[in-house]
């Protein structure tokens, strides 16, 4: 049988994918019980149903391209590059974090992986995202902006703002909403005149275009062909991937809001089995290697858990370190 997906990618980028995603999964399920046990505290937005997202799109863009992200941000780092040990230390607010455990769940940031950071004000990062991408334009790097946000950051001024002037001075900038079809408690139906997010570009002149966000692979080309677009042509665009999270908003959420044959409808959709399905179809990996890289992922997870522990607490003088660049 012909392979439809190495005729995108080569088989060992194909399995890496595979193995990002079920890295990310099991790395925020074990956060969901880390934080029961209390040694994650303060709010905790997990990413448990969106992996194509971060994983497809990750794939899709250069290594120096600079990541801005929310506050559901964990994958995104960890398939930027991030160590996982590193993560959960730092949202076990520990010294070895990587921002030494003052940045916790939903600050992420690693400027050595272009990874510009996860923002807990909704909409924060669009302004810095045009921003990045007026300097990268300015001292012509050749790199673009993937700044990614939520459904419900479309309805803030910052959104608006930030599309105008990207589109205004021809900056670099591929805005990638993950519309998982609430914001907190809220429908987008329900909090939008226009529940339709990539349509909205429309009043400042900028393309767009809506992705099956739950299918990695849609995911990768899409953004593949924007990010390239972008570089090409200095101009914003706009990719609306449609995706869902199985989780509530946070850890105190239960997610009441949501019917149980809603939840039930897109966990039969849930991007980890459809594109395993697709691997063995097509002959690029047996089960049995899937298995092997799901019992790696929670084995690298275990191994970040214990590293996190065992970690040391940052000294109170270091509360004033690091305060100015």
């Amino acid at each position: 049988m012909e392979s439809k997906l190495r005729a995108l990618l080569p088989d060992a980028e194909l399995i890496r994918m595979y193995e990002q995603m079920v890295l990310s999964r099991e790395f925020e399920e074990s956060c969901a019980e880390q934080y029961t046990k209390g040694h994650i505290t303060g709010f905790l937005h997990l990413y448990s149903g969106q992996e194509a997202v971060a994983v497809g799109a990750t794939a899709g863009l250069h290594r120096d391209d600079y990541i801005l992200s929310a506050y559901r941000e964990h994958a995104q780092a960890i398939v930027r590059g991030a160590e996982p040990r590193r993560v959960m230390a730092e949202l076990f607010g520990k010294r070895t974090g990587i921002c030494k455990g003052k940045g916790g769940s939903m600050h992420l940031f690693d400027p050595n992986l272009s990874f510009m950071g996860g923002y807990a004000i909704v909409g924060g990062q669009f302004p810095i995202a045009v921003g990045l991408a007026f300097a990268a334009k300015f001292r012509k790097e050749g790199r673009i902006v993937a700044c990614f946000f939520g459904d419900g950051a479309a309805n803030q001024g910052t959104f608006h703002e930030s599309l105008n002037w990207a589109r205004l001075w021809e900056l670099p900038v591929l805005f990638i909403c993950e519309n998982n079809s609430y914001g907190i408690g809220t429908s987008v139906e329900r909090a939008s005149a226009l529940p339709d997010i990539h349509r909205r570009t429309c009043g400042y002149d900028i393309p767009s275009e809506r992705v099956h966000g739950m299918d990695v692979i849609a995911v990768y080309e899409a953004v593949k062909w924007a990010a390239e677009w972008v570089r090409e042509q200095n101009r914003p665009f706009l990719i609306e991937a449609i995706t869902y999270r199985f989780r509530g908003h946070s850890m105190s959420d239960p997610g009441k809001y949501r019917s149980l044959a809603e939840v039930e409808l897109w966990k039969s959709r849930d991007p980890i089995p459809a594109f395993a399905n697709r691997l063995v179809e097509e002959e690029i990996a047996t089960e049995a290697q899937l298995e092997g890289i799901k019992q790696q992922a929670l084995v690298t997870v275990a191994d970040a858990v214990k590293f996190a522990e065992d970690s040391p607490w940052p000294e109170d003088s270091e509360v004033w370190e690091d305060v100015y660049a």
